[in-house]
């Protein structure tokens, strides 16, 4: 594995030597995936980044799980805009045991799809629920570790970054792929996105998700869109790619704060995933957009 030291050179090296080095970690397709908010808001913990925690006072709506038929059209819709992944995403710590079973039955409705594989993003899995999902077909499993553990009290204290490793530990421990990534921009130093990089290289991801804080007012990180900039945040995905091969790096919420000819050389360089369409709380890009990029700079969409 390569050193911290080594990634601090790098990043802070000319940039573009650095991205010509990710660059040769970077196939030639770039995989789309989409999600539908499945549950949304009241949820328990305190991140200071998220619109959905009953901690803060964003006015979001909130709503209960959804019908399993509207997780089965919007994934539907997700594959007509070249969606090859869909996950259901839901709001709040774990799983709740009352939802649980609704859950298995909208994963298993979009493992019916064909050319769909399943996603799920619906918090800290204990055991049995890891092996719940498993045997109902999930195929990857969707948590963030969002920053350094260095840096993780600053970012949340009603569950810890253990906790989180510990659902990325269980989700490979019963077959399924991974996905689990970061939150860009909450503050953290440059030395704190390389130990990101190289946290991640332990844990091996399928996939690493790469958002970038859109601050949402009335959370504690409201005032914090100056935190990093476009440069920044194009080193940054270069070291991960450099520290994460095998992983493909995913564009996700907050991509829209690099302008289009930084998004252009990020999948050009560093990125082979996209998530198309909005996000939980933010939006995003049309999908036909996303489908003319790619096809512009003479990439594959898987």
């Amino acid at each position: 594995m390569i050193s911290k030291q080594e990634l601090l050179k790098l990043y802070n090296s000319d940039l573009d030597d650095l991205l010509k080095i990710s660059s040769k970690y970077v196939k030639n397709e770039v995989e789309f995936c989409s999600l539908v908010n499945a549950r949304n808001g009241k949820c328990s913990q305190n991140c200071k980044y998220c619109a959905q925690s009953s901690h803060y006072r964003t006015h979001i709506d909130s709503y209960p799980l959804i019908d399993v038929e509207k997780v089965k059209n919007a994934a539907l819709e997700a594959k007509s805009h070249k969606a090859s992944r869909f996950a259901v995403v839901t709001s709040g710590k774990t799983p709740d045991e009352s939802d649980f079973d609704k859950i298995i039955e909208m994963i298993q409705e979009v493992n019916k799809i064909e050319c769909i594989k399943s996603c799920a993003s619906i918090g800290i899995l204990n055991e049995e629920q890891a092996k719940k999902l498993a045997e109902c077909g999930l195929t990857r499993f969707h948590h963030n570790i969002n920053t350094a553990r260095s840096y993780y009290p600053q970012v949340c204290t009603t569950h810890t970054f253990d906790d989180r490793v510990n659902t990325c530990k269980l989700v490979k421990k019963y077959g399924m792929e991974l996905c689990c990534g970061v939150i860009l921009g909450m503050g953290e130093s440059v030395e704190q996105r390389v130990e990101m990089a190289l946290e991640l290289a332990q844990i091996q991801p399928d996939s690493i998700p790469i958002n970038i804080l859109m601050p949402i007012k009335e959370t504690p990180f409201e005032n914090y869109y100056n935190k990093i900039d476009e440069e920044n945040i194009l080193r940054t995905l270069a070291i991960f790619k450099i520290a994460n091969p095998a992983s493909v790096l995913r564009f996700c919420g907050g991509r829209m704060r690099l302008c289009e000819a930084n998004q252009r050389k990020a999948l050009k360089t560093c990125v082979e995933g996209i998530m198309v369409g909005n996000y939980l709380t933010t939006v995003g890009k049309s999908p036909d957009e996303d489908i003319k990029t790619v096809r512009e700079l003479g990439k594959i969409i898987a």
